[in-house]
């Protein structure tokens, strides 16, 4: 068991953009518009793929300034168009195999499988996000998760102007 220190907790993001809920829904679903906003700031995303149905596999991928390629997979688990995206999400490698996040140098505890939730709400003629990553460990690797989902929203809402 787990102490208190190392609970699994979630990250939360709330942003609202200017451009209508179908549009942000898009961006998350349709490969060709993911990949334009997909990874922190200053990374490029090489490719996704993404089966977009419940109990579909997507894979994406995202690439450091440096050339270092990182890589993620999961399953949808719950889709609701335009409302509601809930997937898992693990490390994986480039053909979606799933790998231990040691694998790309990540140190200390981390779970195999997290969830992320995204709900989409019409707010007048904008559109509120909020994402919820849920099963992260406490300290440095959710802050670090935070910080790179924060950017990567600020590229989403770049990619919707």
């Amino acid at each position: 068991m787990a102490n208190k220190d190392q609970t699994i907790n979630e990250v939360v993001i709330t942003r609202i953009f200017d451009a209508p809920r179908e549009l942000v829904f898009k961006a998350w679903t349709d490969p060709e518009h993911l990949i334009r906003w997909w990874g922190p700031k200053n990374f490029t995303s090489p490719a996704c793929r993404l089966d977009l149905r419940v109990g579909g596999k997507y894979v994406f991928g995202m690439r450091s300034p440096e050339g270092q390629e990182f890589w993620s997979t999961g399953i949808f688990r719950e889709i609701v168009i335009p409302e509601k995206l809930v997937y898992t999400d693990s490390f994986a490698d480039e053909k979606g195999n799933q790998v231990p996040a040691s694998h790309y140098g990540f140190t200390g505890e981390f779970p195999e499988e997290t969830t992320v939730s995204l709900t989409f709400e019409t707010v007048g003629d904008k559109t509120k996000l909020t994402l919820r990553h849920i099963g992260l460990p406490k300290g440095e690797i959710s802050e670090m998760t935070k910080a790179s989902w924060n950017e990567m929203v600020d590229k989403l809402d770049e990619s919707l102007q």
